[in-house]
């Protein structure tokens, strides 16, 4: 009994968390067909200052990995269907 005292709130706490982990790599609901390209998305990247030196698709949405105007390695995510800019992460 002991131990479902312990593994429940665990299992309670590990799904509070998984929806926030998941906002993470939700930009779109826009299917792919209608997205940008990601060539669309680097000129999108460097017209916001990033000199960007890799583009992958994580989740729904467009993961730049790029240098920042103060030469700073950052984790830019874009809208894969508005080429918004949607948050970046410090990666230095």
């Amino acid at each position: 009994m002991s131990n479902v005292k312990i593994i429940l709130p665990a299992i309670l706490l590990v799904g509070l968390a998984s929806p926030a982990f998941a906002d993470d790599d939700n930009c779109t609901d826009v299917s792919p067909a209608s997205w940008l390209s990601k060539e669309q998305i680097l000129v999108k990247a460097r017209d916001l200052g990033f000199d960007p030196r890799r583009v992958k698709v994580e989740g729904s949405c467009y993961e730049v990995y790029a240098l920042d105007g103060k030469g700073r390695r950052v984790e830019a995510m874009f809208d894969p269907a508005s080429g918004k800019l949607v948050r970046i992460k410090d990666k230095s």
